[in-house]
């Protein structure tokens, strides 16, 4: 089953920084991409170890939008 989770990706300063809007959960990278990467294993291990916050998350398939300003 695939749960989904918002993350929002700011830049601030040299690093882009990943937040899950649902769980809170923060990550960094240099890129975009890296941000990306490094928010995902993030909600991996923060959800390997809180198995109930699971049920905060809506089911449903992955998704990435990206909105240029």
């Amino acid at each position: 089953m695939i749960r989904k989770s918002t993350i929002v990706i700011n830049k601030e300063g040299r690093w882009y920084v990943a937040r899950s809007i649902e769980l809170g959960v923060v990550s960094q990278g240099r890129t975009i991409e890296e941000a990306g990467r490094n928010i995902k294993e993030a909600l991996e291990l923060y959800l390997e170890d809180q198995p109930g916050k699971k049920k905060n998350l809506p089911v449903g398939t992955p998704h990435i939008s990206w909105l240029d300003l």
